[in-house]
């Protein structure tokens, strides 16, 4: 496969500049701090700063370049099969209002993009999920009339816009698509004005809960807030308690240019066939930028993420033979056990820390929905959908113990099974063996090791322990990064942190031929 220039970095990354914010350097002060930059983040920020709070966003890396920063930017509240799925294990009533605030948090963008006048590229688009295989018709037909009870316009058809039969799909009117990163900019530039600060490369490692609450930077500056917000994707500083109803997944995305006329005119996803999402986007010249995302994953667990892209641009290309790939990125998600995302007080974090998380791939409505619902449990004012989303809830957790279990045994077989073929006849290779751009885990001095040999031949060591709770990562070969197959966390190849919970870089080692 031809490997693109700039590989990584998403469409909407490099086609917005946000501005640049200094890293903390001295202790401050907050009503509220928002730990993450996210479109959950800064949906809570820009909330809390326009009711006339004093709000101060960190961000460990630079602006929106996390999860946020590589999705595909859908605003829909049709989550693949989530209706039928919600009324047999939470009810009626909790599938009414996951549909209402999906829909509340799709119409709250068009009404903020308008009042900010920002152009982030609004478009009204029909939602489907889809499937090819005709025994999966029911299920569908079951979604259909779930979605329709729980207040969507939804309905079944056997005809789309896509360049291929369908068995069946469900279809929901006036959904929305959107370029997520112009819509932040506008956030980010109203949260400055209403006084808000930012600080970009200012990593959070402490949090400690109290009145206020006291929060500490890998750089050793302090802060005291009256309110703290985890946003940050998969949460920190929940000791592993959140984490134990959380599953990761990522997912590769490919893009390019396709002619306007072959727009196949929706958004569409299916799980089949390692799952497949299509839409597409406005480009200058006229064309369309198409997306497709697809070959989910659990990170970590040594998937050739390489013969992944093979696949998906293989698929790309054989149903939109016009299209020009020029983009590929991964996202990732994170997806609880009992379906609903986690948003609300963090149950080990005291009254005044909140969390939001969990998004299960729709984070788009999902972030916007949790800005909303935050900054009003800050105010302190009851929410109607605050029972649905709170962190705490203990009956769907039951219900889904099914899920919670396979969670917790996939994370232990990982715990022990990684450590067993890192240690025993198993062991993850030979660094003699390997050729640039290739990574593996060996023992060196009895200590999983970390190895990778870059383009230029030269050798990069670090622990193979990742700093979160323990787990031996494996490498990703497309992306160039170390990831731990139990929580998700991210590494560069020198062991800095790309993506938590971790919050500290793996150990460095010195490298060795062996």
């Amino acid at each position: 496969m031809q490997r693109l220039p700039d590989a990584g970095r998403s469409y909407w990354m490099r086609t917005v500049a946000f501005p640049s914010f200094a890293p903390l350097s001295r202790p401050a002060e907050a009503d509220v701090a928002v730990i993450g930059s996210g479109i959950a983040g800064l949906s809570t920020a820009w909330e809390l700063a326009r009711t006339g709070r004093s709000v101060v966003v960190l961000e460990a890396h630079r602006l929106a370049s996390g999860v946020t920063g590589h999705t595909t930017g859908k605003l829909t509240a049709l989550h693949t099969s989530v209706y039928d799925t919600l009324r047999s294990t939470h009810g009626e009533r909790a599938a009414r209002d996951y549909a209402d605030s999906q829909s509340a948090a799709l119409r709250h963008v068009f009404d903020v993009a308008g009042q900010l006048g920002v152009d982030c590229e609004l478009e009204t688009r029909p939602g489907l999920t889809y499937c090819e295989r005709p025994e999966a018709v029911d299920a569908l037909r079951a979604e259909a009339e779930a979605a329709r009870s729980a207040g969507l316009a939804a309905s079944f058809v056997t005809e789309t816009g896509l360049p291929f039969p369908v068995a069946g799909a469900v279809r929901v009117e006036d959904q929305a698509q959107f370029h997520p990163l112009k819509y932040l900019r506008g956030l980010v530039d109203d949260i400055v004005a209403h006084g808000g600060r930012i600080h970009e490369g200012t990593r959070v490692t402490r949090l400690d809960d109290g009145d206020p609450c006291r929060l500490t930077t890998e750089a050793g500056v302090t802060i005291s807030a009256g309110h703290v917000v985890v946003a940050t994707h998969h949460p920190v500083f929940d000791h592993a308690v959140l984490a134990a109803r959380l599953t990761q997944h990522r997912d590769l995305v490919v893009a390019g240019s396709l002619p306007a006329g072959r727009d196949p005119d929706g958004m569409y996803i299916t799980t089949e066939g390692g799952k497949r999402s299509v839409r597409t986007s406005p480009l200058a010249d006229g064309s369309r930028l198409l997306i497709v995302t697809g070959e989910a994953f659990t990170p970590g667990t040594g998937e050739d993420t390489e013969a992944g892209y093979a696949r998906l641009e293989a698929w790309t290309e054989r149903h939109f033979p016009e299209v020009e790939i020029s983009h590929r990125w991964a996202a990732q998600d994170n997806s609880p056990t009992d379906t609903v995302p986690l948003v609300g007080r963090l149950p080990t974090g005291g009254e005044n820390v909140y969390v939001a998380t969990g998004f299960g791939g729709w984070g788009m409505t999902g972030g916007v929905m949790a800005g909303a619902l935050i900054a009003s449990l800050v105010d302190g004012a009851p929410h109607r959908w605050a029972g649905l989303y709170d962190p705490g809830r203990l009956g769907s957790a039951v219900q889904a113990a099914p899920a919670f279990l396979k969670a917790q045994w996939d994370t232990g077989k990982h715990f022990v099974k990684d450590r067993l073929a890192t240690f025993g006849d198993g062991t993850g290779g030979s660094v003699r063996d390997l050729r640039p751009g290739e990574g593996t885990v060996v023992r060196v001095e009895g200590k999983p090791c970390a190895v990778h040999r870059d383009d230029e031949g030269e050798l990069h060591a670090v622990s193979a322990v990742c700093t979160h709770l323990g787990c031996i990562v494996a490498f990703n070969n497309a992306e160039r990064t170390w990831e731990c197959p139990c929580h998700g966390s991210r590494f560069g190849i020198d062991g800095d942190v790309v993506q938590g919970p971790a919050l500290h870089p793996l150990e460095r080692r010195d490298p060795q031929e062996s």
